[in-house]
């Protein structure tokens, strides 16, 4: 089976072209690829299969209405296995494997995910842009990591945030567990985004993500922190600087939806064993 390795701003990603739609992933099959010791390692599973040949996609794209089309549906899954509804790091990666590929043309274009149709702007090099759609603040709830706890703002990006704003330094906390939170509020889980602010519309974060651990970066994380960062100051536009482990990415603010900017690099290909 045929295989790319990608990153966003570090948090990365197996990619599986399943051109003709016959590709059937297990949990337990996802988990193997993405193990750092025993797999190919990453952060979670890209599978791209044209949106026609895929039920869930056709549905999808059908709910987006006229003037949504969106020719290949991005099957994202976390490193556990589980099915994820959005993740913006791995959509600016999934576009930059298909204009490499010959897949899609340099410009803009539809994608379909789980969270609707999103649509990426990209040339053959540099920064991919994503139109991740209008972030939802659904009220707050509290995050605790170390036997502390933070308060947050819940934040759903298509997939559950809980942003927390802290004057703690986030580089000495310690995200290898599970933060703790309310699963009342968080029913499906959700991924706990730590932040500081550090300067004009700009943030330091980090991010332990639902099924898969303490990442580099997160794309709706990162959107979700700078709705947190501008909610903080009274602002719902705006552009916001956001800095991860992983490096840095940019998150605009419309007051109707929100854009994410930044790299999206190809690292490796090869070939797996068929998975059993």
């Amino acid at each position: 089976m045929r295989f790319l390795k990608g990153h966003g701003t570090e948090n990365d990603f197996v990619i599986l072209p399943d051109r003709d739609g016959s590709l059937e992933l297990t949990a337990s099959q996802v988990a193997a690829l993405c193990d750092r010791r025993s797999g190919i390692g990453a952060d979670g599973i890209l599978r791209v299969v044209p949106a026609k040949l895929s039920p869930e996609a056709v549905e999808i794209a059908g709910r987006a209405g006229p003037g949504r089309d969106a020719e290949w549906f991005m099957d994202y899954r976390n490193a556990d296995g589980g099915m994820a509804e959005m993740c913006g790091n791995g959509l600016r990666v999934f576009a930059r494997y298909l204009v490499a590929a010959g897949l899609a043309d340099p410009g803009e274009f539809g994608v379909v995910t789980r969270s609707g149709v999103r649509t990426v702007r990209l040339d053959r090099e540099g920064d991919v842009s994503v139109d991740m759609g209008a972030p939802e603040v659904l009220g707050e709830s509290v995050a605790t990591v170390g036997g502390r706890e933070y308060e947050g703002l819940v934040v759903s990006m298509g997939n559950p945030h809980l942003a927390c704003v802290t004057g703690e330094p986030v580089t000495g906390l310690d995200l290898a567990a599970q933060p703790g939170f309310d699963p009342a509020v968080f029913p499906q889980g959700v991924n706990v985004e730590l932040l500081n602010l550090v300067g004009e519309r700009r943030v330091v974060m980090r991010v332990h993500e639902r099924g898969a651990g303490e990442t580099r970066s997160c794309g709706t994380g990162t959107v979700a922190a700078a709705v947190a960062a501008a909610h903080l100051a009274g602002e719902t536009t705006g552009t916001w600087t956001v800095e991860v482990p992983g490096g840095l990415l940019s998150v605009t603010l419309d007051g109707t939806t929100s854009h994410l900017s930044g790299p999206a690099v190809l690292v490796a290909s090869g070939d797996t064993p068929a998975l059993v």
